[in-house]
C-alpha cells in the first residue's frame, strides 16, 4: 500500500511492503529532508585513496552510546527504538527498550530478542580510525560513534553477523544477504564521504569492481553537514548533480523499504579524477609534532613523530603499565 504524506507544501510517496512502526514525528521530519540522488561511482571518486592510519587507536577513544541530545536515551536504545518493525515497549523511566521486532537487512533474519541484536556501525570505528578520524578530537570521534542525524551510520543487526564483519572494510567482508550489497556499499560510501574518510586501495578497489558488475545503477541520496567536524578538511571535489537517462536504485535514509520525494537539495561532493590519479599517502601523517622519546606530554593521546616513527602520548607504557607518578610521556605507537 502506499500512504501520502504532506509537510511543508512537499508531497513524499511512501510505498510499503509491510507494516512497519513509524514514529509520527519521525514521518512528518523525514518529508521535510531534501534529497538529491547522486551517481554512486562520482561520489567514491570524490573519496581521497592513501594509506591506512595502523597506529594507537582504542575504542575507548570514541565514547559510545552517549546520549548527546539529553533526551535520557542512550544511542543504542535510540536505534533500537527508530528501527524496530513494530511499536517498541520501553520502559519510560530509564529509557529501555524491553520488546520491540527487528529485521536484520544483513542477513534477513527478523529478530524478537533485543539480546540478539547488535547495533553496528556500518563504518566501524576502527576503520574510522584507520581512515582520519586519528587526526579528529573527542568530541569529533564521539559524535561519530553516536550519530543519529543520517540513518546510514548506525543500523540494527542481528549479532552474530555483526562479530564476523567486525571492522573489515568491503575488500574483506560483505552481508551474507547478496540482495543488500549494493544498498550497503551506497551506504559506506555515503558515510566515508560525509565524515571526510579516506580508503585504501584494496577497499576502494573492491568498491568500484563491484560498482561496475552488480550495482552499476546505485545512486546515493544526499546528506546534511556531518555534526562536530567544524575545522575538519571534508572530502575534496565539485559540487554536481549527475543526471540520468535509465532508471536507477537510490539508497538514501527512509521511513520503509522505498521512499520517493520531489525535494531537491545540494548534491554530494564529486570528483572525476579516479584512483589511479590518487595519490597514496606512504609517510607519517601531515600535522603531526616533531617530538622527543620518553619526555612528558599532553594531551593524552596526542600524536606526535621522532626520526619517522609515530609516538602516542600516553600514560603506560606499551605493555600497559603506568608511569611514575601518573604523567604522560611519549611512546612508540602500537598497531
Amino acid at each position: 500500500m502506499k500512504w501520502r504524506i504532506a509537510a511543508n507544501g512537499v508531497a513524499l510517496v511512501v510505498a510499503i511492503s509491510s507494516v512497519a512502526y513509524v514514529a509520527e514525528e519521525e514521518s512528518v521530519g523525514a518529508a521535510t529532508q531534501k534529497f538529491v540522488a547522486n551517481d554512486a561511482k562520482s561520489v567514491l571518486a570524490s573519496i581521497k585513496v592513501k594509506n591506512e592510519y595502523k597506529w594507537g587507536y582504542r575504542r575507548s577513544l570514541f565514547a559510545h552510546w552517549s546520549d548527546l541530545d539529553g533526551n535520557g536515551c542512550d544511542t543504542r536504545e535510540e536505534v533500537l527504538k527508530r528501527d524496530s518493525i513494530s511499536k517498541p515497549q520501553v520502559d519510560p523511566y530509564r529509557c529501555y527498550v524491553v520488546a520491540g521486532d527487528w529485521y536484520s537487512k544483513y542477513d534477513g533474519k527478523t529478530l524478537r530478542d533485543r539480546s540478539d541484536v547488535d547495533i553496528d556501525h556500518v563504518v566501524a570505528l576502527k576503520e574510522a580510525w584507520d581512515s582520519g578520524a586519528w587526526a579528529w578530537s573527542r568530541s569529533q570521534r564521539q559524535a561519530f560513534a553516536n550519530d543519529l542525524t543520517d540513518r546510514r551510520t548506525l543500523i540494527a543487526v542481528t549479532d552474530r553477523v555483526n562479530a564476523s564483519k567486525s571492522d573489515k572494510d568491503p575488500s574483506n567482508w560483505m552481508p551474507p544477504l547478496k540482495r543488500y550489497w549494493c544498498t550497503y556499499l551506497g551506504d559506506w560510501i555515503s558515510v566515508k564521504a560525509r565524515w571526510g574518510l579516506s580508503m585504501d586501495q584494496s577497499e576502494y578497489g573492491r568498491i568500484k569492481n563491484l560498482l561496475a558488475s552488480d550495482c552499476s545503477t546505485l545512486t546515493i541520496a544526499s546528506w546534511s553537514a556531518a555534526p562536530a567536524l567544524a575545522g575538519v578538511p571534508a572530502t575534496s571535489g565539485t559540487s554536481a548533480t549527475t543526471a540520468t537517462t535509465t532508471p536507477r536504485t537510490t539508497v538514501a535514509p527512509s521511513l520503509s523499504p522505498t521512499t520517493t520525494s520531489n525535494n531537491s537539495g545540494t548534491a554530494a561532493p564529486t570528483n572525476t579524477t579516479a584512483v589511479a590519479n590518487s595519490t597514496v599517502n606512504t609517510t607519517s601523517p601531515s600535522g603531526v609534532k616533531d617530538i622527543y622519546p620518553g619526555s612528558y606530554c599532553a594531551p593524552v593521546d596526542g600524536l606526535g613523530t621522532y626520526k619517522g616513527t609515530v609516538y602516542v602520548c600516553s600514560k603506560t607504557n606499551a605493555e600497559g603499565s603506568p608511569y611514575a607518578g601518573g604523567r604522560a610521556r611519549w611512546r612508540k605507537a602500537t598497531n
